[in-house]
This record gives C-alpha cells, sequence and structure tokens, in this order.
C-alpha cells in the first residue's frame, strides 16, 4: 500500500541501516525517458529527497505540479503508466484531465423527459490573469532587461553583487527570466542577481527592519519563483540570512557576507554545474 515519502523514507532508513538509502543520482537512468516527470517533480514538496533517489516501483506517494500549477498526489508507477489514451502519460494530471475530458450534450427535450433540471453553467472560481503586455517574446529561460523589474533596495544586496562579479565572469545588466507560466500577472521573475553563463539566479534574503520579510506568504512566493526559475532551466542559490530557514537544495544560511561566505558562495556553484565549468569563469 502507499504511504506518504516521509514515512516511506524513514521506513528505507531503518530496513538499510542508513541515513540516505538511495543516493541521489541511483535511479536517474530510469526517469530520463520521462523529462516532463523531471519537470514536474520538486524536492521541496517532497520532503527535500530528489527524483533521483526514488525507484520508480516504489509505492509511496509524491506531490507533483503540472505546467498550469496544479499540485496533485500520485506514486510513480501511476505517473509513468496513466491514463493511457487521453493524455500523454508523462504529462498527466487529474485537474488538466477533468478540464479537457468532453461534456455530454443533450437536447433540452431529453433533460425535461428524464425529469432533471437543465445544467447550469459552472461559475468561473478563479480569476481570469492580466498578464503584462511588456514582457518581451524571449524563449523561455531566456534572461533580458525588464522595465518592470523593481530596483534593487538593499546595499547588503549591491555588495552581494560587486563581490560576486569581482569573483565570476558574467555578462552584466540582465534582471529578469522569462519563464514557462504566470509568476503574479507577468511571465518574467527578477532574481537579485544573475549569472547567465551558467544559468544560476542568487536572491539575498533577510528578515528586514520589521523582521516580516521572507517569511509567511512572501516566503510561499519566493518558493513559487523559484519553481518558476528551476522550470525555465535556471538554479536558484538563496543567501539566507537572520535565522532564515532553507528553501531548496542549493540554499546557504549565512551569518555574514565574508570572504568564507562568498568562497561557500561559489562552492555551491561547483556543486550545480560542476566545478570545471565554474573555475573556467573564474577571474
Amino acid at each position: 500500500m502507499a504511504e506518504p515519502i516521509r514515512d516511506w523514507w524513514a521506513r528505507r532508513q531503518f530496513s538499510r541501516g542508513v541515513d540516505v538509502p538511495y543516493p541521489i543520482g541511483t535511479y536517474r537512468e530510469a526517469w530520463a525517458p520521462f523529462p516532463v516527470l523531471i519537470q514536474q517533480y520538486h524536492p521541496e514538496f517532497n520532503a527535500g529527497i530528489t527524483l533521483t533517489q526514488i525507484p520508480p516501483a516504489a509505492e509511496v506517494l509524491l506531490q507533483w505540479q503540472c505546467d498550469s500549477g496544479h499540485i496533485f498526489v500520485a506514486t510513480p508507477e501511476e505517473q509513468r503508466s496513466r491514463p493511457g489514451r487521453e493524455r500523454r502519460r508523462s504529462s498527466w494530471c487529474p485537474d488538466c484531465l477533468d478540464a479537457a475530458r468532453p461534456k455530454p450534450i443533450l437536447p433540452v427535450g431529453a433533460w425535461a423527459a428524464a425529469g432533471v433540471p437543465l445544467p447550469r453553467q459552472k461559475e468561473r472560481t478563479r480569476p481570469v490573469v492580466d498578464l503584462c503586455a511588456k514582457t518581451p517574446d524571449v524563449p523561455v529561460g531566456e534572461p533580458f532587461v525588464s522595465t518592470c523589474a523593481p530596483k534593487p533596495a538593499s546595499a547588503v544586496e549591491a555588495e552581494l553583487r560587486a563581490e560576486l562579479t569581482a569573483l565570476l565572469l558574467s555578462t552584466e545588466g540582465f534582471n529578469a527570466v522569462r519563464v514557462r507560466r504566470p509568476f503574479f500577472d507577468h511571465l518574467e521573475v527578477w532574481p537579485d542577481i544573475l549569472f547567465p553563463e551558467l544559468r544560476i539566479a542568487v536572491e539575498y534574503d533577510s528578515t528586514g527592519r520589521h523582521g516580516l520579510e521572507h517569511v509567511g506568504r512572501r516566503e510561499e512566493a519566493d518558493r513559487r519563483k523559484d519553481r518558476a526559475a528551476r522550470a525555465a532551466g535556471w538554479e536558484v542559490v538563496r543567501i539566507r540570512t537572520g535565522k532564515l530557514e532553507k528553501l531548496g537544495p542549493h540554499d546557504l544560511q549565512l551569518g555574514a557576507l565574508n570572504p568564507r561566505a562568498y568562497a561557500a558562495i561559489v562552492d555551491e556553484f561547483r556543486e550545480i554545474r560542476g566545478p570545471l565549468f565554474v573555475d573556467a569563469y573564474l577571474r
């Protein structure tokens, strides 16, 4: 019987007698033929466990997110094998499937003869998103200069940008990334710092003067922003201060920005893209 991922992982830890029963990358080849599933799977929805750590035949309940933003639960086997003829099995989503399934059309007389009241038109439950027209028509994942991006408001963020660009060669000036799904009313996100050649975005997070920044609903917006960037082919490194917990697999909790902190950030870049690739951009 399928079980929640935390329970499944804890049972594997106990049965194998190790903290990490399946190292990252163990099942990479098994999931490689399903690129859309790789895109729909997010470790932050699943206790931080990556898809390559999960056997395709595991009886475990996982959370997925389709391109339309619906979050649903399914086992690996369900995702890889259904729903058959109605939609491509690699992109299956119950909400999208229900919306796509045609509704039966009966003559008005048939409803009356059966004594069934005429169905009323279903009210719209979600507002129509009025997308900003200022986002340029560039490919998903392409960095660009946005006129909608807010201006940097933190002196620490400016210092972080200056120090990192002094360490790594990068094309400067970009402030936005084109994304696949709407982020609020834009098809773009605005990371604090962009490294286009590495496809890495850096965010600096603090709780702010009143302790309200990047917590609660704002933290959820940060998670949405990161998912949108990753779906567009970028990775996100968040510098989390003020005892803020990590949101993603490559976030760093730092108390101060000093030479050791900058070295840790570059090391995280190496973890993401590989040391040979990252070191080629060192100044």
